[in-house]
């Protein structure tokens, strides 16, 4: 600093030292735009390396994710042992001999709408008189229920099957 290369500035108690630019040389204008030109240069060729390291790094990540060949070989090897188990099974039940006939399954069909149907409406009957009797009951649809004994689908989780 006492040489004069290098400035001092005291902030309080601290002091900073730096280089005196008065002593370097001082760059003319086409200097200056070459300069520029190059950090221009430099900056699309650092945006275009970005690019190209975004772009590899995912395609790294698509391949660590994607699985290896003998993984690969593994997994077709299982499916191959799965679709013979279900080949096998498939066979099994085609060479059985207790098959239904059409007719016997449309019989079974047509019987469990005819006893859903009876079921419905004897619930909806059953229902239709046991509100008939609970609007001049003086007590609770429950209290009236435990009394007389009477249980309900819903008490022994029964749900009528869906209609076909």
């Amino acid at each position: 600093a006492q040489q004069g290369r290098v400035r001092e500035k005291a902030y309080g108690k601290q002091k900073i030292y730096f280089a005196d630019q008065e002593q370097l040389p001082a760059a003319s204008e086409s200097e200056l735009r070459g300069l520029d030109g190059e950090i221009a240069a430099l900056s699309t060729k650092v945006q275009a390396l970005q690019q190209s390291c975004r772009q590899m790094e995912a395609e790294l990540k698509d391949l660590n994710s994607s699985m290896t060949t003998p993984e690969m070989a593994g997994e077709i090897e299982e499916l191959r042992k799965d679709c013979a188990s279900y080949a096998e099974k498939l066979e099994r039940i085609k060479s059985a001999a207790n098959h239904v006939t059409p007719e016997e399954k449309e019989k079974v069909c047509s019987e469990q709408k005819l006893y859903c149907k009876e079921w419905r409406r004897r619930k909806r009957m059953a229902t239709e008189l046991l509100e008939a009797i609970l609007e001049g009951y003086p007590k609770s649809k429950k209290q009236f229920f435990e009394e007389v004994g009477i249980e309900t689908d819903e008490d022994h989780n029964v749900t009528l099957p869906a209609a076909v």
